[in-house]
């Protein structure tokens, strides 16, 4: 069978396509999953966001696919749809799947006949997407498909879910990265590519979709596995690995035998981004820390979410935040980070504000905390994603004021406060954020002089849409530039004009989203 997966165009805030471009993951792991004799080929959007409906039309033409697959976050719902639509325009007898977050999470979403999708493999894919094209290879229904939703004439058939796949047995195979028909994956002007070293994690967080998906578990692939598949992304010309290991540092000693063994492979002048947990680098961080580095480790994304104890309960995120040498148990961040600095190393600060009893007084210090510590700001508002306990919080309160899913982006604040509007608390971080980046860029020049001194005015063009020199300069009041920036947003998630087949439904979340 002919087979095109799509990653959607719609990009976050804090990761502009002017300075990082990176590919999914999940993708060229469908691609290595599915047995050899396929076609596949993938095309991340976010490449072509210029020209989301010529691309599409031009793989379509030229693949001739008998099944399109879409990898989508909820803030992507919309433009997938209309993507979906495009490509049953052009030609009608294709097989439409949705996976990812959104589809696993909000299936109902997803089921309406006049969208025209044909299966919703929730959960993990790699399996699940391998024995449907068995089952449609065959002719037959994929009934004993778990992990699937599917429909059959008029009927939606729900299969059982999937376990998750302990990584361990070979049942998952290596990514694909030879499907990728498109070009340009790019971090600061260095060629990035993604590996996975584990799955899962077994914290709770109350704004987070990974429980939800996978459940409370963490497996770990081989660590030759590992080796070999940086090896295969440097040979294709990666200069930047990102790991997207949900909680990489969950498992400390591991952790540190993948640094050893970086080094051991020689690979340690690859650049490598990752996330990790505040609590491991402050407990294990004066060993840790240099032997990141030694690895190659640069950028270090920590899930600070927020410094005010109160909002890390509401997040039930404190466990994975406190400093266990403190007899107090105090935060972890500001030692995590000071650890990181120390060695070399950036700190991209992970921070969640606008959380229900906040303030502006708790929202500045969380700002000001990012202005002290962290070199590259990825500061959020928390966002009702389907499945979510936080979302159950929110209803109960009655602070989700918007329900456009294509504002569930993690900048575009959705909720209210007790105390704050959705318009203040966005407003706050985005008057403050903007000159944090720019002082990142006089940290990134040091590293990447060359792609900082050539893309500097796109770079500071970004960051200060919707601005004046009126505004800059304090004639104008900041909240007119912010009015902009805001116009400015949501014109720029049109990324094609192609009409949505559920337009008339509205812009509603799932209702009520399946957790069979």
């Amino acid at each position: 069978m002919r087979v095109l997966l799509l990653s959607m165009p719609d990009a976050f805030e804090h990761t502009p396509t002017v300075a990082i471009r990176m590919p999914n993951g999940g993708l060229a792991s469908l691609a290595g999953n599915v047995d050899p004799h396929h076609e596949v080929a993938i095309a991340d959007l976010v490449l072509v966001q210029s020209a989301v409906k010529a691309t599409v039309e031009r793989l379509v033409a030229s693949h001739a696919p008998d099944v399109v697959g879409l990898s989508v976050m909820t803030f992507q719902r919309i433009t997938a749809r209309r993507i979906i639509h495009l490509v049953r325009q052009l030609r009608p007898s294709v097989r439409i799947v949705v996976g990812g977050y959104d589809p696993s999470l909000a299936p109902e979403a997803w089921i309406d006949p006049g969208l025209g999708v044909d299966a919703i493999v929730r959960g993990e894919g790699d399996i699940t997407f391998r024995e449907l094209l068995r089952a449609w290879e065959r002719g037959e229904c994929p009934s004993r498909v778990d992990g699937l939703w599917y429909r059959e004439s008029d009927t939606l058939r729900r299969n059982p879910p999937r376990g998750v796949a302990t990584l361990t047995d070979s049942a998952v195979r290596p990514p694909n990265r030879g499907a990728r028909v498109l070009s340009g994956y790019t971090f600061l002007g260095r060629a990035i590519d993604v590996v996975e070293t584990s799955r899962g994690c077994t914290f709770d967080c109350s704004f987070c979709s990974i429980i939800e998906m996978r459940g409370r578990n963490f497996h770990r692939l081989p660590m030759p596995h590992v080796i070999d598949d940086i090896r295969n992304a440097v040979s294709l010309g990666a200069r930047s690995i990102f790991f997207v290991d949900d909680n990489i540092t969950l498992d400390v000693e591991r952790f540190k035998a993948l640094c050893r063994a970086i080094i051991d492979a020689g690979l340690q002048h690859v650049d490598y981004l990752v996330q990790a947990m505040t609590a491991s680098i402050a407990t294990h961080g004066t060993e840790l820390a240099p032997l990141m580095r030694q690895a190659g480790f640069r950028y270090v994304f920590l899930g600070i979410e927020n410094v005010i104890d109160e909002d890390l309960i509401f997040l039930k995120a404190r466990a994975k935040n406190i400093d266990r040498h403190s007899a107090t148990r105090e935060n972890a961040s500001a030692a995590a980070a000071t650890l990181l600095r120390q060695h070399g190393m950036f700190v991209v600060g992970g921070l969640i504000v606008g959380n229900p009893d906040d303030r502006e007084e708790s929202v500045t210090a969380n700002l000001e905390f990012a202005r002290k510590y962290v070199d590259w700001p990825y500061i959020q508002h928390p966002t009702p994603y389907p499945g979510t306990p936080m979302t159950a919080d929110f209803e109960r309160q009655q602070l989700i004021v918007r329900r456009n899913v294509s504002e569930y982006d993690g900048t575009t604040a959705v909720t209210r406060t007790a105390h704050l509007s959705p318009e203040r608390v966005e407003f706050l971080r985005w008057r403050a954020e903007r000159w944090l980046k720019v002082r990142h860029m006089g940290v990134a020049i040091r590293h990447d002089p060359l792609f900082v001194l050539r893309h500097a005015k796109e770079m500071l063009a970004h960051t200060f849409r919707g601005s004046t020199w009126r505004s800059l300069l304090g004639i104008e009041p900041a909240e007119a530039a912010f009015e902009r920036y805001c116009a400015i947003r949501a014109r720029e998630r049109e990324y094609l004009d192609v009409p949505d087949p559920l337009a008339d439904a509205g812009p509603a979340l799932s209702r009520v989203p399946a957790r069979t």
